[in-house]
Formats: C-alpha cells, sequence, structure tokens
C-alpha cells in the first residue's frame, strides 16, 4: 500500500513545489494565482469556517447522491425490463445531462425559497442520477441470455435469478457510476452555492471572498471542495471494494 500511495504523494508535493517558486520568482499577483503557502495561511486561520461550511455542502452532496443513486438503479431495474420505458426514458436521461446547473439553480431557489437547502440537493442528486442510471442500465444489459435461460431451465425463482445473475454481473458497472457520481454531486452542489440559498456552503463562501478580494481564502475554501471531493471518491471505492471483497 505504501508503495502505491508514495508515488502520487511525490508528485503532488512535486507540484505544489514548483507552484510556489513560479508564483514566487515571476511575481503573479494573488488575484490571478496566490501561492500555496498564502492559501494553506489562511485555511489555518480559517479552519472552522472552512470545515463547517464543507460539512454543509458534503450534506447537500451526499443527500443528493443517495437520493439520485436510488432512483437511477430503480428505474434502470425497470427500464431493462420494459423496453418501452428503456425508450422513453433515453431522451429524458439525455437531457438532464445536459441541464446547466447555472440556470437551474436559481428557478430551483424561487421554487422552495432562498433559505432552502432543498435546491442544492436537487441539482446534486440530478448530477448523480444520470451516470448513476446509464451505468447501471449498461450492467444490466451485459446479463447474458443464456445465463436466464439457464435459470429457467432449472425453474429458479425470480428472487434467486437477480441474486445468482442480475446483480453480479451489473454490480460493477453500478459502481462505476456511483464512483463518477459522487464527484458530480460534489461539485453540482458547490457550483448551486454559487447562485444564491443560504450563505452556508463552500461555494456561498468562494463567491464572498473572492468579491473582497481576498483570493487565498477562497482557494482554502476551494481547497476544502476538493477534500470533500476525494473523501467521496474514496468512500465509494471503499464501499465497492468491501462490496465486492464479501461476494
Amino acid at each position: 500500500m505504501l508503495r502505491q500511495a508514495l508515488p502520487p504523494v511525490v508528485l503532488l508535493a512535486l507540484l505544489i513545489g514548483l507552484w510556489q517558486a513560479a508564483v514566487t520568482l515571476a511575481e503573479i499577483p494573488p488575484f490571478v494565482l496566490p501561492g500555496p503557502s498564502a492559501i494553506a495561511a489562511e485555511a489555518g486561520e480559517f479552519a472552522d469556517p472552512i470545515l463547517t461550511a464543507s460539512l454543509v455542502t458534503a450534506g447537500n452532496a451526499l443527500a443528493g447522491l443517495v437520493i439520485g443513486s436510488l432512483l437511477a438503479v430503480l428505474l434502470a431495474l425497470l427500464a431493462s425490463q420494459l423496453w418501452a420505458l428503456d425508450a422513453l426514458a433515453d431522451p429524458v436521461v439525455s437531457a438532464l445531462a445536459v441541464v446547466p446547473i447555472v440556470a437551474l439553480a436559481p428557478v430551483l431557489y424561487s421554487m422552495y425559497g432562498a433559505s432552502s437547502e432543498q435546491a442544492r440537493v436537487i441539482v446534486a442528486g440530478l448530477a448523480a442520477f444520470v451516470p448513476v442510471y446509464v451505468n447501471a442500465l449498461r450492467g444490466l444489459h451485459q446479463v447474458r441470455a443464456v445465463h436466464r435461460d439457464l435459470m429457467r431451465a432449472l425453474a429458479a425463482p425470480a428472487a434467486t435469478v437477480i441474486r445468482a445473475v442480475t446483480i453480479p454481473t451489473a454490480l460493477p458497472f453500478v459502481f462505476t457510476g456511483l464512483r463518477l457520481a459522487s464527484a458530480q454531486a460534489v461539485i453540482a452542489a458547490i457550483v448551486a452555492e454559487y447562485f444564491g440559498g443560504p450563505r452556508s456552503g463552500i461555494g456561498s463562501f468562494i463567491t464572498t471572498a473572492a468579491a473582497g478580494s481576498n483570493y487565498a481564502l477562497a482557494w482554502a475554501y476551494v481547497l476544502g471542495g476538493i477534500v470533500v471531493g476525494l473523501l467521496f471518491y474514496t468512500a465509494t471505492y471503499a464501499l465497492e471494494a468491501a462490496v465486492t471483497r464479501r461476494r
């Protein structure tokens, strides 16, 4: 494990060192690109507000990820069995994939109120829904007809077919969708926070810090968002490893 973790850590340290050297030697203005040392100083000074904002964003992203993923898997299961539903859902999902968050978020704020977090959960849910649905449906379509015919010849109950054939085949595709959706949900939640709603999440504080010309602090909040995204991705990866190991 150490052998796998060491190269990316060394690469990250090298990139940060080059970043700091470039900012210092080229005298790049902070509004263009603050240095890592300035960002780290602001992150240390405002650690509590950054943590609080990160938890709010993580909560919205997690709620959206769970709701969007469950709906996506359920619809994929139905679409894999009903060709008419599959044909009807395809253009709808394609349309959802290109819905601009910058346009959707203000509309949802006007519907649910500027003090509600619900709009951000919906945006995160939509962002998570598409990759999970597409990958889950693809996985369900990978079930080979010969395996279904064998189970039918053995008079296996429907629940047994699902447990023994359908789930093992589709599960890797579902987890691929979840890994993609975990990052998309965090990004969508942060972007939605840019365009109104309560001043609570990471996106809200990034805009406030940038508007006050405190660009190092804005980047410190961006760093908080990166950490949240990495935690989400790592959690879904660990969940996949645990489920695969048990199976």
